[in-house]
């Protein structure tokens, strides 16, 4: 298993490498600049700014001057944020946002799998309809209109928690984001689960299981849920990426300091290394959670093997 994760740690490094350069040309194609305000600065000021962030050098120059810098672990200078480095806003605003993400995961996969094997033992009931029905319901309501909805009732209407802030991570700030987040994701390990628990229940093995006489608590927890859980756990490793490297509508209604918004700020910006800097990090997360995701495959289920 070592080997094999070795390699796939090895094959990763020509992924990022054609990500940062795809990445690299993509955003500079865009026309505007990162100083490109709406009140033209002089030009013997424009022409100090491009000279100091390197950006009056040819575009392959700039390409191998940001590669040598990113072999260091430098992911240059904020153009936007001008007082931090990109490193210095990760360092403040990714823990924020693996919090909020890591707590909307597990509360996700906890109840979305407790939710899917209900709906799957009481097939077309009742308890089922309901199940499936909410399931659609949280796969349908974009979470622009969860977040305020939730502020709203619970933070405005009721006065139960803050409707907003980080309030130095004091849990009664993350509860509102974290089930905001965790919504979305609940439905979709929910429908996810009962899909696969219908089909394990009925497979030859489950059958065999209860002609021994084994319990039913056996038969569906030790048996039929192990299979079952191999689409949610195929689907947890990029749904996982995406929840740690925070989300923008959740940080931007809620006030979080995470790391979200700075995409879409960078990018509305021109904030070229801001840009770069998450691009980088997500695909770092996607890669890792993606041979998570392989590895515990290979523990659930005896007959996958790691080439």
């Amino acid at each position: 298993m070592l080997g094999y994760v070795l390699r796939r740690l090895f094959t990763a490094i020509p992924t990022l490498f054609f990500i940062v350069t795809g990445a690299f040309f993509l955003i500079r194609v865009a026309p505007g600049g990162p100083f490109n305000l709406e009140r033209p600065l002089e030009a013997k000021v424009m022409e100090n700014l491009n000279k100091i962030y390197h950006l009056d050098k040819p575009l392959w120059e700039q390409y191998l001057y940001y590669l040598g810098n990113l072999m260091r672990g430098d992911f240059g200078p904020s153009f936007v944020y001008r007082d931090f480095s990109v490193s210095e806003l990760f360092a403040s605003g990714l823990p924020v946002s693996v919090q909020i993400g890591a707590s909307a995961l597990v509360l996700a996969l906890v109840f979305g799998t407790l939710l899917g094997v209900a709906a799957a033992l009481r097939q077309n009931q009742p308890a089922d309809y309901g199940v499936v029905g909410l399931a659609t319901l949280g796969i349908t309501i974009p979470t622009f209109v969860i977040a305020p909805l939730l502020s709203l009732v619970f933070g405005v209407w009721l006065g139960w928690l803050p409707a907003g802030g980080w309030g130095d991570g004091a849990f009664a700030n993350k509860v509102l984001p974290v089930v905001t987040l965790a919504l979305p994701q609940i439905a979709v390990v929910t429908r996810l689960t009962r899909g696969a628990m219908i089909e394990a229940m009925r497979s030859h093995h489950i059958r065999t299981a209860r002609a021994y006489g084994l319990k039913p608590w056996t038969v569906v927890v030790v048996h039929a849920l192990r299979s079952a859980i191999l689409p949610v756990v195929s689907y947890a490793g990029p749904a996982a990426a995406a929840l740690l490297t925070g989300s923008v509508v959740v940080e931007t209604i809620f006030g979080i300091p995470g790391i979200g918004r700075y995409f879409v700020q960078a990018a509305l910006n021109r904030d070229y290394t801001l840009v770069m800097g998450t691009v980088i990090v997500i695909a770092i997360f996607i890669i890792i959670f993606n041979l998570v995701v392989d590895l515990l495959y290979a523990l659930i289920d005896p007959r996958v093997r790691l080439g």
